[in-house]
């Protein structure tokens, strides 16, 4: 199977009125998803995982007694990843669904309530990772957060939203500032009818 660079849902200077600037959208859709699409296809050719769906390749590469995944995973895993973090951002402000709005007040007792608990799993990470928000093996909404490319495929989870803590991330527009750019990835950039869709 090819794993392509999909295309950004929107123009690369879209966000920028948002606090994601065209010049990190090139260096991380343009050059870094980019790579991890192409070492993907790369490192399963001819293998038992040509042909494979990526969420197979996840799956079936991830091995949680490991200290350190695989080289194939950790570009699999990226490569998901991001096709999914920017279907999971907007250039428009939309409010969020009647349905999305109430299974997170119902799991975290406010909107507000989940965003902290959000912002601070993605700001507590450290090093390169990821914050979720993720519907669990029970059903009930979780916030995690996981090292380097692991996602909720790993645990069975549906991922509902996923927020890069990779500085490439953010280090153009916000420096150092994690929490700040974590805190206007949910105030600002989240396509919400995205998230409801996803449940």
């Amino acid at each position: 199977m090819a794993f392509e660079l999909p295309d950004l849902p929107y123009a690369h200077d879209a966000l920028a009125g948002k606090g994601m600037s065209r010049e990190t959208l090139e260096y991380h859709h343009d050059i870094h998803h980019k790579a991890y699409a192409d070492k993907t296809a790369d490192m399963t050719k001819g293998t038992e995982w040509d042909g494979k769906s990526i969420e197979e390749i996840v799956k079936g590469t991830y091995d949680k007694n490991a200290v350190a995944q695989s080289g194939l995973f950790n570009n699999a895993s990226q490569y998901w990843n991001h096709c999914q973090f920017w279907e999971m951002m907007t250039p428009e402000t939309k409010g969020m669904p009647g349905e999305l709005e109430k299974a997170i007040t119902d799991s975290f007792g406010t909107v507000d309530k989940f965003k902290e608990e959000f912002a601070a799993k993605g700001g507590g990470q450290f090093g390169s990772g990821w914050a979720w928000l993720v519907k669990d093996t029970d059903g009930g909404l979780k916030v995690t957060s996981t090292e380097n490319g692991v996602n909720p495929l790993c645990f069975g989870q549906t991922t509902l939203l996923g927020c890069d803590v990779w500085e490439h991330s953010y280090y153009i527009d916000f420096r150092n500032k994690r929490p700040a750019y974590l805190q206007n990835f949910l105030d600002n950039l989240v396509d919400w009818e995205n998230v409801a869709g996803r449940m």
